[in-house]
């Protein structure tokens, strides 16, 4: 018996030490999973690194970590995908898709198809998934056929399996779906506490707000609590931005703005600056409008944006307060407040947040690139990928989403 536990426990030993030596001395593996964000308005795929056990989102399109959610066809039966799509968008809205995870896995009455199709003139397909996987196959060198992906909390079967199916069109089998709130959870690690956390997740994209509240322990992770907007982003604010530029070339040429291209053309600027104020105080617009035959320049202050868009960022604390209400806490039960989405990088927007909350909020980890991060990380997890920690389990929640 105990010659037994001797070669038994030289062979452990024997298996600790080759894993040990190969960690330490043999290449690292490519990753063998991608993990997908695909999300309403822009769309990543990341990857985990064994050994250094760091995630790399992924360059997709022009360096672009991120690319818009929209695809398009031309007369010519070309398909553009992202920026390429964005840039057409104004000369071809009956065949430009967007906002197509919306629709995902949802039944709709007659009547609510015929209202969707008049907003929403387009067919849907997994074309941006495919985009994301050639992205991450060239960036891998080798083939992409299984990855992770995130969606909405609020997201019912039907629509996960829509969701699956989607990214088979685009020949990827889905080993997993998790929820975004639970992937931004595992980006900034909060998995790894001991104790038991109350976490405020609040997602701010480019048209969408949501709020969860998570309890995390362990790896495991229970939604308590979903608020949010539908119909609040990074978009509406471009929209004051814009409604306010297209007063000012009125006021000063005595000419309305109606000409598509430069219509987009100044849109697209304005995305610009809504960025750019995120850095810095002020910066300058130039932009040439040739169905005026003048070039357009006007300085804009953070302090303008902020009063155009005063209301809507406000509103952004709504759905916190809803989330408390529903499992009756107050802010002080809250361990962590986490940011996720490109339009959380807008100082007053991190300001309004931390000042409800009496402490800051965590923003670590690039607020767009969160839940693409936390997927790849359990894209490595279900992989095998080194060094192992521990993977997500979302308990089953009958909780609904309090729509605002």
């Amino acid at each position: 018996m105990g010659y037994t536990f001797i070669v038994l426990g030289s062979s452990i030993l024997a298996v600790l030490l080759a894993g040990y030596f190969a960690q330490k001395y043999l290449p690292p593996p490519k990753p063998k999973i991608v993990g997908i964000d695909l999300g309403t308005t822009y769309s990543c795929v990341g990857v985990y690194h064994a050994v250094r056990g760091t995630v790399d989102v992924l360059d997709v399109q022009d360096d672009h970590q991120c690319i818009p959610s929209v695809v398009a066809f031309s007369e010519s039966g070309q398909i553009l995908v992202g920026y390429d799509a964005v840039a057409q968008s104004e000369h071809n809205p009956a065949n430009t898709l967007y906002d197509a995870k919306r629709f995902i896995g949802k039944v709709y009455t007659e009547a609510e198809i015929a209202k969707a199709q008049k907003q929403y003139p387009f067919k849907l397909s997994g074309i941006i998934i495919g985009t994301l996987r050639e992205a991450a196959a060239n960036n891998l060198s080798g083939p992409v056929t299984k990855a992770v992906m995130s969606v909405p909390a609020e997201f019912n079967q039907l629509q996960r399996n829509y969701t699956r199916k989607a990214a088979e069109l685009a020949g990827l089998e889905v080993l997993r779906v998790i929820n975004e709130p639970t992937a931004a959870a595992l980006a900034y690690g909060l998995h790894n506490k001991l104790g038991l956390e109350n976490v405020v997740v609040v997602d701010l994209g480019g048209g969408t707000l949501d709020v969860s509240l998570l309890n995390v322990q362990g790896g495991m992770f229970l939604t308590q609590a979903m608020a949010g907007n539908n119909r609040l982003g990074g978009q509406d604010f471009n929209q004051r931005l814009m409604s306010h530029l297209k007063k000012v070339i009125t006021q000063r040429y005595g000419d309305h703005l109606t000409d598509k291209e430069d219509l987009q053309s100044l849109l697209l600027h304005v995305e610009e600056i809504k960025i750019n104020l995120t850095k810095d105080k002020d910066c300058e617009i130039e932009v040439w409008l040739h169905s005026l035959g003048k070039t357009f320049s006007e300085k804009i202050t953070r302090t303008l944006f902020e009063d155009l868009n005063r209301d809507l960022f406000r509103k952004v604390l709504e759905p916190i307060k809803k989330v408390l209400e529903a499992v009756e806490m107050t802010k002080d039960d809250i361990n962590e407040i986490v940011l996720v989405g490109g339009s959380t990088r807008i100082p007053k927007v991190r300001q309004l947040i931390a000042e409800f909350f009496e402490k800051e909020p965590n923003t670590s980890i690039d607020p767009e690139l969160a839940v693409a991060s936390g997927v790849s990380i359990q894209a490595g997890i279900i992989g095998g990928m080194w060094p192992l920690t521990v993977s997500a389990v979302e308990l089953p929640t009958q909780v609904k989403k309090i729509h605002l």
